[in-house]
């Protein structure tokens, strides 16, 4: 292709309220528009590289056995409602009425979808295992889009479904998707983990996500670089770092005015580790007092598992329930019903005295307050692993991809069955795997950048050369560039020619900006001593070759 053919609206200036620097180079590379919040236009340079991601999805799915097929974006609400979904998602979903009432979504995913066709094709367990898949377009009304093409309103999704005749069928499927995950990311050039995840809405008993290291990204997970113990840390397991040993009788302390845990720590020169933080809050069932590690934070999900929906509970309802202002709240005493982290079971430690100004040291866990143990803590940076007991590392990620055993839940409800080779009736077992075509394009960018733009892999690089001419008023650079971009084209590298009347700055800034991985630069100085140079954007470094050399030495480059 030629630059002066393609529309390639590169921008010199940094757009306003861009934070990702993925965002911002998509837009100034021209890559892509935002047409409204959440809603991106993928102009020709974006598309080719979507193009190139979502080959590689096809020849890795097609390989597992996967079939493609294109299911509709417009979904009938009936579907969606036998599983249960349609109320359990609430707003994030589109939702409308066609021209005769019925009430109708915009698909946000494709299980229930996928359940119908399988409930209506597949009779037998002759018919299975089966495993589709498709490249489509998916909507989620996020409340706070952001981050360029990373958080949206609409997506292009990789999704595919395995049917199963049992459990046992069921992991096999689930590890080869794993398998080609693994293969699909490394072919993009991407550096990634997969961890423990949890389910979510999606449901099933198992999941795992893969991760991409990125500052923008807006998950969070554990690792160990010792035994290799990787999840999410909505999930992620975590033994806090202990305490040394005190010998204290319980005691209480006077503590004006001195409420946080911080403040407390403060006053009695103590580490926030001693320290138990009691926090209220109100459940479906009535009220809880949740109990973590001073110096750990409660994950309201895990929280959430053991007693269901619940909120934190307002100051005027700590002041009702337990007839003391919060801040000076502990678990000595308390009637309502008490979920205590497990890394309180041992130690000496400072909470709350129910009394107004003063706390009390010296507690210990089923001596002075009997709870329920749940693993409820927020595992941190620096907190031991729960297999090896080495340091935690935790890391910002992009979240490129996912899995699940989803077993039976959705073949239930819509009556997805098939008769075993005894006749009997038994529900299909299913999982889900999706990725996001675009979350990989920008991953790539977020790790492959530097002050000048982007650096994109090979594999999914939008043209595998681009062809500097610096000078098209010069017949000779013209010729040579000609013949160049004839000779490769025809060695099957897809080329971007920069045939514009531009002075090079501009050129060289442009190329560096789009970041195609290889630059093929034509100066006249060069030329007149029959040589070219070829220059690696990752490495910046320069060859200088024969322009007969060339096009052998950009293919083994290539």
């Amino acid at each position: 292709m030629r630059f002066s053919a393609m529309f390639i609206p590169t921008l010199r200036e940094t757009p306003s309220e861009t934070e990702a620097i993925s965002h911002k180079l998509m837009l100034r590379a021209g890559f892509v528009r935002q047409l409204a919040s959440g809603l991106y236009i993928f102009l020709p340079l974006g598309w080719r590289v979507m193009n190139k991601i979502n080959a590689i999805l096809r020849e890795e799915m097609d390989a597992i056995g996967a079939q493609e097929i294109s299911m509709p974006v417009l979904h009938p609400a009936e579907i969606w409602q036998q599983t249960g979904r349609w109320d359990a998602i609430g707003d994030e979903m589109f939702r409308l009425k066609d021209r005769t009432g019925r009430d109708m979504c915009l698909g946000m995913t494709h299980e229930e979808i996928m359940t119908w066709l399988a409930s209506r094709e597949i009779r037998s367990y002759r018919d299975l295992p089966q495993v589709w898949y498709q490249i489509q377009t998916k909507l989620r009304d996020e409340a706070r889009p952001k981050s360029g093409v990373l958080r949206t309103r609409e997506f292009i999704m990789k999704d595919s479904y395995s049917f199963d005749v049992s459990e046992e069928g069921l992991r096999k499927n689930y590890q080869l998707h794993a398998e080609a995950y693994h293969t699909i990311f490394t072919r993009c050039g991407l550096k990634f983990s997969m961890v423990e995840s949890d389910p979510g809405m999606m449901g099933g008993a198992i999941s795992h996500e893969f991760m991409a290291p990125s500052p923008a990204g807006e998950d969070e997970i554990a690792l160990c670089d010792k035994c290799g113990y990787s999840a999410n840390v909505e999930l992620a397991v975590s033994i806090p770092v202990k305490n040394e040993p005190k010998e204290w009788s319980l005691e209480e302390v006077h503590t004006p005015d001195k409420r946080t845990v911080q403040e407390v720590s403060n006053f009695l020169k103590l580490p926030s580790s001693y320290f138990i933080k009691s926090i209220l809050v109100i459940a479906d069932e009535g009220p809880v007092i949740a109990l973590v590690r001073g110096d750990q934070e409660l994950h309201e999900k895990k929280l959430a598992k053991v007693i269901g929906n619940h909120r934190p509970a307002q100051k005027r309802e700590v002041k009702e329930i337990l007839g003391v202002e919060a801040g000076f709240i502990g678990p000595v005493g308390q009637t309502i019903r008490i979920i205590a982290d497990t890394s309180l079971k041992k130690g000496e430690y400072v909470s709350g005295a129910n009394k107004p100004h003063y706390h009390l040291r010296g507690i210990k866990a089923e001596k002075d307050f009997s709870p329920e143990w749940h693993d409820i803590h927020t595992a941190k940076a620096g907190d031991l692993c729960a297999k090896c007991e080495s340091a935690l590392r935790v890391e910002r990620v992009i979240e490129i991809g996912n899995i699940f055993q989803l077993g039976i839940k959705y073949s239930n409800p819509l009556r997805a069955f098939f008769l075993d080779e005894n006749g009997q009736e038994k529900p299909i077992v299913m999982g889900s795997y999706g990725i996001g075509p675009a979350r990989i394009a920008a991953a790539a960018i977020e790790q492959n950048n530097d002050k000048d733009g982007i650096i994109w892999p090979k594999s999914i690089a939008p043209f595998d050369v681009e062809l500097l001419p610096l000078n098209m008023n010069d017949p000779k650079t013209v010729d040579v560039a000609e013949k160049l971009y004839a000779d490769l084209t025809a060695m099957g590298l897809e080329i971007l020619m920069d045939d514009r009347d531009e002075r090079a700055g501009v050129k060289f800034k442009d190329a560096d900006l789009i970041g195609i991985p290889l630059q093929i630069i034509l100066g006249e100085k060069n030329l007149k001593e029959g040589l070219v140079e070829i220059k690696e954007r990752k490495t910046k470094e320069a060859v200088k070759v024969k322009v007969e050399e060339v096009v052998e030495r950009t293919t083994s480059l290539r």
